[in-house]
């Protein structure tokens, strides 16, 4: 049977719709256990019922029409069971409905198994028998077993069917559910991108002239190289220097021996140049999709976009649309940063990636232009979208395809409240964070090679919560040298001076391996990384921290931050080589000073260990990210259990107050600069716990703002006292949306939408 379910499965898949994928459903189910019937019925959640959809064996004209109340019939059932039931004479079971519309009065054997996605029961798979007769147990598992594989393509199927039809499962208010990219409200024209040159499908060939392969190849980078420094001119001006380090990113790469070079090196040895440009950036992208960190796994994508773009060079292809329409949405299988560079800024709109995450590049430069996106749509058909009116909601993730017009006025009119409140809060822009009764609270900003900032959030910061260092190792074909080293960390540190900017030392190994120091570990979300990395190589510890140090000369702005600590002699070990760092330098004659030194709360067991941490550094930032992940034992990339995620469950706070409180023993001040600090509505509740700072990206900074100014210290803590009598994260979501929507704060929230 499994030939035959795998079979099902992929025709399934392939449907064009909803009405095609159920009746391949039906006709092969009803021929692979030798049924008299099969139908499928699916839950309608706006009607609350029970509607046959597809039936091979019954009367024909019922599809549609027959509908099931909830929990009534023995569809009912199974729905409340969410488990097969299996009768060998369904008509004698108390909960049998008997509907004539359908004809089924003379069948006698009923299998019924649920079809769940996430949770919910989206409908039943019916098999019948005319004679009495209770299915094999064979037959059971294969019908549950293919109703479990089905669930994602009925959803799909769906999706791609109501592009063209609205049906009764799907009336104009339903909305399609992605992941929140970025913020905002769009409503514009979907205008489908695809990758410009298929890297995957490029076969090995022998190579009858390596030289002309080489130069061809070269001269396809040179064209990148070119199309690259384009774009960067191109957002000169709506752009900070700091994001357009992307751009510099990518010219770093195409300048990266790791790629050309072995590329040629590939060539010469006898691959034609198409073939042995795919073994090379394929090989690159595996090396960051192995990596835990979602925002260097992201990444990847990056590798074979380059890889793409010069193999379209390759073959003299056209790669962009001459014209755009106005009010653009772009819409992609997985929509590439540079796919985004090149829509004009004036007519860009919104982006919608089936792929991807909120850690993704063409998310990090949609929040960059303040343009709403959604990422992860999975089951968005994404090939018949072209020309559809979309609306576009970054703050929840969703999106309505050609949607009703009461629906479209809905949304203008919260696209006009979105830029009112973008004009309120340009009112606090030039304010301290302050609450109505008198704390100061400073907001800081993340970022890195790749930034996370906004020009809002350069002038806004009052500095750096979060510098990460890895990237410009990530994109060199050998460890940086300290000169190098001392260029990049100063152009961030004279950009903010004299605000603070925390430096985090390197955070790789195990989970992301350099391609010049590769690591092969079973479990590298646990393995050798990060600080330990650090002190198993104190000559690259060293030489870093050497470079941090010459970098600061003379601006006195520098702290420094230690990741991944979980046993306090790693801080110990590492504060001695600090010292000696330092100490080098003097002898050598820099004027080089001593900083400040903290370390990153991400591990629960930095959590139990805060006390000791405290006496030995100057201040702790707790990674939210992280923590969350490690005490919920949660994969929060993982589909299946990312709706489980949630750093507002009791735990984390808890932990978080256990942290605050371990430090203020010592005097030591704490910072969070995950994910959490960034929502306005946790935000009150860190305030409430007394918290020292927050650290976000650019995006987030003026909305935390607003909402830290219109909350009093004092009314911080009376609901940070009622959120931790919560024993749900739901509970204490809805007490920090209510306590907004009593302040007059609920845009910020978008909830329930």
């Amino acid at each position: 049977m499994l030939e035959t379910l795998h079979r099902i499965v992929k025709e399934v898949n392939a449907a064009s719709d909803l009405e095609q994928a159920l009746a391949i459903i039906v006709q092969e189910v009803k021929q692979a256990v030798q049924a008299d019937v099969c139908s499928v019925y699916l839950t309608d959640f706006e009607r609350r019922d029970h509607v046959l959809k597809a039936t091979d064996g019954l009367h024909p004209q019922a599809v549609d029409k027959v509908r099931l109340p909830y929990h009534r019939g023995l569809i009912g059932l199974v729905c409340e069971r969410a488990e097969p039931v299996n009768l060998a004479d369904a008509p004698n079971h108390k909960r049998y409905l008997f509907t004539h519309e359908t004809g089924e009065t003379s069948y006698k054997g009923f299998l019924g198994v649920p079809i769940i996605q996430n949770r919910k029961v989206l409908g039943v798979l019916v098999a019948r028998q005319i004679d009495q007769r209770s299915f094999e147990d064979n037959e059971v598992t294969f019908l549950f077993t293919l109703a479990a594989q089905l669930a994602g393509a009925i959803t799909h199927a769906q999706a791609s069917g109501n592009l063209n039809t609205q049906s009764d499962l799907a009336p104009p208010k339903r909305f399609l559910q992605g992941q929140p990219g970025s913020p905002g409200v769009a409503l514009g024209t979907a205008v489908v991108v695809y990758p410009p040159a298929d890297l995957e499908a490029v076969p090995d060939r022998p190579s009858k002239d390596p030289d002309e392969e080489e130069d061809a190849f070269r001269t396809a980078v040179a064209a990148v190289v070119q199309d690259l420094m384009a774009i960067e001119d191109r957002f000169e001006e709506s752009l900070p220097a700091e994001d357009r380090a992307l751009f510099e990113a990518w010219l770093m790469m195409l300048g990266s021996d790791s790629l050309i070079g072995n590329t040629v090196r590939r060539i010469q040895q006898g691959n034609w140049a198409p073939g042995a440009l795919r073994e090379t950036f394929q090989e690159h992208a595996r090396i960051f999709e192995n990596m835990e960190d979602i925002y260097l796994r992201e990444r990847a994508s990056d590798v074979l976009d380059l890889g793409r773009r010069i193999l379209m060079h390759l073959q003299q292809k056209v790669a962009t649309l001459d014209e755009y329409p106005e009010n653009t949405i772009l819409v992609g299988e997985e929509v590439s940063a540079m796919q985004l560079a090149e829509v004009p800024r004036e007519r860009l709109a919104g982006v919608v990636s089936a792929s991807g995450a909120s850690f993704s590049h063409v998310a990090i430069l949609a929040r960059a232009l303040e343009v709403p996106a959604v990422m992860g749509m999975s089951n968005l058909p994404v090939s018949r979208m072209e020309g559809h009116f979309l609306i576009l909601e970054g703050y929840l993730g969703r999106i309505y395809v050609s949607p009703a017009p009461s629906v479209i006025a809905e949304y203008r009119r919260l696209a006009s409240e979105d830029q009112a409140l973008y004009q309120e809060l340009q009112a606090d822009k030039d304010l301290p964070c302050e609450t109505t009764d008198g704390v100061r609270i400073p907001l800081y900003l993340n970022t890195g090679l790749l930034s996370e900032l906004s020009n809002q959030g350069m002038a806004e910061s009052e500095g750096v919560g979060l510098y990460r260092t890895e990237l410009p190792f990530m994109v060199r074909d050998s460890f940086p040298g300290e000169s190098v080293q001392v260029a990049n960390y100063r152009k961030v540190l004279k950009m903010f001076h004299p605000r603070p900017v925390i430096i985090r030392t390197l955070d790789i190994g195990g989970d992301k391996p350099l391609p010049y120091f590769p690591v092969e570990e079973s479990n590298p979300f646990l393995g050798w990384r990060g600080i330990r990395i650090s002190l198993d190589h104190p000559e690259i510890f060293i030489t870093q921290v050497r470079a941090i140090l010459r970098a600061a000369i003379d601006l006195n702005n520098l702290r420094l931050l230690l990741p991944m600590i979980s046993h306090v002699q790693e801080v110990d070990d590492a504060m001695l080589l600090i010292q000696r760092a330092h100490d080098e330098l003097l002898e050598e004659g820099y004027q080089v000073k001593m900083p400040k030194v903290g370390v990153m709360i991400e591990v629960p067991a930095a959590v139990y260990q805060v006390e000791a941490l405290a006496q030995r550094i100057d201040f702790l930032s707790v990674g939210t990210n992280d923590l969350t992940q490690y005490l919920l034992a949660v994969d929060r990339n993982n589909a299946h259990v990312a709706d489980i995620y949630n750093d507002l469950h009791p735990a984390v706070l808890r932990a978080l107050i256990q942290i605050i409180k371990g430090a203020g023993q010592y005097g030591k001040e704490v910072s969070v600069c995950g994910e959490l600090a960034g929502n306005p509505a946790a935000a009150v509740l860190l305030l409430g716990m007394g918290v020292n700072s927050l650290s976000m990206n650019g995006g987030s900074l003026l909305r935390v703002k607003w909402v830290l100014r219109s909350f009093s210290h004092s009314r911080a803590k009376q609901l940070l006292q009622t959120a931790l009598r919560c024993e749900q994260a739901g509970e204490i979501v809805n007490l920090l949306s209510n306590a907004l929507e009593e302040m007059g704060l609920g845009g910020l929230m978008r909830a329930g939408r």
